[in-house]
């Protein structure tokens, strides 16, 4: 398996460069979900299914045959904090805020996996899973994201190290009170440098360096791999999971540690 990162084009690096924008350090800035009823141009899908437009915010749109990941494409983001709005359906609604996505992730818009075919109950088929594992191996389409980016994720019923505001498999999230569905939650990552720091309704739980030299052993096939380095500048998307996993997503906003 191949786990460097793909050569990109000049022109895709200039463009990556010049996106890398500061942001100042006192002043919340939104990136807009909606323009004229529809998803701004900003957010640009890689992979099987997406997220539409609900009441004034995004929600997941989760397609049978596989996974997906919305990209905001207009900035690369430093050092910062970020602030999620959401809430879930259900405590084990899957989803994820990806960070530190290197450029490789723009040359995956539109590009889509190899699909899957679901039985009941939403299972996999061993040949299906060995499609999905095949997709993850090659670090195709969605799978791209958690192979050169950091996922903090979304499902409250998840373990330590896959539950709530946990650095997916990397770093474990101490347990943030579930709430009903119908009410909204806030996230605030702060990246700086390699250290990821997550809050979840104003409780620190998780605090992750990627630069540590005893990161946790790569326990499945669904799981990042450890020896990609991402980058300190780096792309922010918005993970639609499996069939059943419905997340509603009213604000990302960023704002600078420091002017």
């Amino acid at each position: 398996m191949k786990t460097g990162t793909p050569m990109i084009a000049p022109t895709l690096l200039m463009a990556w460069f010049a996106a890398s924008l500061p942001v100042a350090a006192t002043d919340w800035r939104t990136l807009p979900f909606i323009t004229n009823g529809r998803i701004d141009p900003a957010w640009q899908q890689v992979d099987w299914g997406g997220f539409v437009v609900d009441q004034g915010a995004l929600r997941t749109q989760p397609d049978p045959r596989g996974m997906g990941l919305l990209v905001y494409t207009r900035a690369a983001f430093g050092d910062c904090r970020i602030r999620v709005v959401y809430r879930s359906e259900k405590p084990s609604s899957n989803a994820g805020v990806f960070v530190r996505l290197d450029p490789g992730i723009l040359q995956r818009l539109g590009e889509k996996t190899e699909g899957v075919e679901r039985g009941p109950n939403n299972q996999l088929s061993p040949p299906m899973l060995a499609r999905m594992t095949a997709s993850s191996e090659k670090q195709a389409g969605a799978w791209y994201a958690v192979h050169h980016g950091f996922e903090v994720q979304i499902q409250d019923s998840g373990d330590s190290w896959h539950r709530t505001g946990a650095i997916y498999s990397l770093a474990e999230a101490v347990e943030a009170k579930a709430r009903p569905g119908a009410e909204w939650r806030t996230m605030i990552i702060t990246l700086e440098g390699s250290r990821i720091s997550v809050t979840v309704d104003g409780k620190a739980v998780s605090s992750f360096d990627s630069s540590a030299k005893n990161l946790p052993a790569r326990r499945s096939w669904s799981e990042p791999v450890r020896e990609n380095v991402r980058p300190n500048k780096g792309y922010i998307g918005l993970q639609n999971h499996d069939p059943g996993d419905v997340v509603w997503f009213k604000e990302v906003a960023v704002a600078g540690l420091k002017d």
